[in-house]
């Protein structure tokens, strides 16, 4: 009998974000009627990340700060234009799986990076850092990636969104610190446990309102599916594992575990409001199946991340 549902969803969490895409998949239905909630969900998760977390431990050390800083710049600014380069030599720069690499590799964390990074058994302070400033610089960091791609436009248009991001992630994060310092001061083990387990439920929820385009397309067009959800898997695990092998025993676990993480899990979602939908149609198959390996990965990597 579960006499603590809480408790028990963190201790099971891994399996309550497979459910989540268990439920996103077979229920498209669902799906749908949760998608205008997506933005208040992706609130109440970040709510509840902060609130797991001591504010000095979310603040850091300030000599520190320059350091992510340059990591958030060479994850968002230089992958893409990496990519960019080498798809324009091929003469593919406008073709679908360009465009989808280039999206994914532009995009900050995913705010529940924090969350996920607890669950594979490091502390969630770097990840928190590096989705907050990456997130800060989004505007400035998108803009020649957006110039430079013949595939995309409407960078006004991202730099806006991306400036609605920060100032909500701002004032979500404030809300947060000040009900810890008030309400949770030195919170039990027992309520920090509770609040791992809110933060799985809510990441479970929020996938959920992001699976309707894959159940779409596996009635429509399996094999099409079957190559999008290979691309996200290879782009989003690749990029984890070859961070992991370069830092593992370069940086400290705590940083080197969420620095590779993030590498492969990103806020691509943030791109369906703020680019047009004519240009984000042709990667809306490989942002459904992205979702996959970022809610597997404490499943399918906790063996990689092991220390």
């Amino acid at each position: 009998m579960i006499t603590d549902p809480l408790r028990f969803a963190a201790r099971h969490a891994r399996y309550v974000l497979v459910a989540g895409l268990v439920v996103g998949l077979a229920a498209p239905g669902l799906a749908e009627v949760m998608r205008p909630w997506l933005p208040h969900l992706v609130v109440a998760l970040l709510f509840v990340s902060v609130l797991r977390m001591a504010p000095r431990a979310i603040l850091g050390a300030l000599p520190a700060l320059p350091r992510v800083a340059g990591t958030a710049l060479a994850l968002q600014l230089a992958a893409p234009l990496v990519i960019l380069g080498l798809a324009s030599l091929l003469g593919q720069a406008s073709h679908p799986v360009a465009l989808a690499l280039i999206l994914m590799t532009a995009a900050p964390s995913i705010v529940g990076s924090p969350n996920i990074t607890a669950l594979l058994g490091a502390a969630p302070e770097y990840a928190m850092r590096l989705m907050v400033v990456g997130t800060l610089l989004m505007p400035f960091t998108i803009l020649p990636v957006f110039a430079l791609a013949p595939a995309l436009d409407g960078a006004g248009a991202v730099t806006q969104a991306s400036l609605v991001l920060v100032a909500t992630i701002g004032v979500t994060a404030l809300c947060a610190m000040a009900t810890r310092r008030l309400v949770f001061r030195t919170p039990a083990p027992a309520t920090v446990e509770r609040l791992d387990g809110l933060s799985a439920l809510a990441l479970a929820v929020f996938v959920v309102a992001l699976m309707p385009q894959v159940s779409a397309l596996a009635l429509a067009d399996p094999m099409a599916l079957l190559g999008w959800a290979a691309l996200a898997f290879a782009a989003n695990l690749g990029a984890q594992f070859t961070l992991w092998r370069a830092t593992r025993h370069r940086l400290p676990h705590d940083t080197a575990l969420p620095l590779s993480l993030i590498a492969g899990n990103r806020n691509v979602a943030l791109f369906l409001v703020s680019l047009p939908a004519e240009t984000t149609a042709p990667v809306m198959a490989f942002i459904g199946c992205y979702q996959l390996p970022m809610y597997l990965t404490p499943i399918l990597m906790r063996g990689v991340y092991r220390r």
